[in-house]
Order: C-alpha cells, then sequence, then structure tokens
C-alpha cells in the first residue's frame, strides 16, 4: 500500500467513526456536566455574578469614561462643555 492510498484509508476510517464518536462524547460530556451541575450549584450564582460585573460596565463608569475623553478633547483644543458628564459619587 503506498503512503498516499494508507493516509487515505486512515482518513475514512477516522470519518467514518467520528458520528459514533460524538454520541459518546457529548454523553460523557453530559454527565460530567451534570456532575459538575449538581457539586457546584452554590458557587454558580457567585461565579456568574462575578462575570457578568465583569463584563458590563454601569452607567457611573461609562459617564467617567466620556468625561475623561471630553477632558482630553479641550485639552486638545475643543470647547465643549465636560459638565454634562459629571457623575454624583
Amino acid at each position: 500500500m503506498t503512503p498516499t492510498a494508507r493516509r487515505l484509508a486512515i482518513a475514512a476510517a477516522l470519518m467514518a467513526m467520528t458520528p459514533a464518536l460524538s454520541g459518546c462524547l457529548v454523553g460523557a460530556a453530559a454527565g460530567v456536566a451534570g456532575a459538575v451541575v449538581g457539586a457546584g450549584v452554590s458557587a454558580t450564582g457567585a461565579v456568574v455574578g462575578a462575570g457578568v460585573d465583569a463584563v458590563t460596565t454601569s452607567d457611573a463608569e461609562t459617564m467617567r469614561k466620556e468625561r475623561r475623553a471630553c477632558e482630553r478633547r479641550v485639552r486638545d483644543g475643543s470647547r465643549e462643555d465636560c459638565r454634562r458628564y459629571r457623575t454624583d459619587d
């Protein structure tokens, strides 16, 4: 058997086994996920809350960012009024 034919045969065998393996992997992943969910329900809220907090931006953070950008533009010569970006903290 030539190296090219051998590679084709291996590739065909792997392609034929893919559907069977994916079902096993999905079943195993579902089993592991179920075990993790059952064991870590109490920690989930804290983790999700921290993740959401890390990804979202509060209104005050947005206003501070806009004010810094406005002040930068004023330093560069703009006549913009940056007081509208004032926060109450």
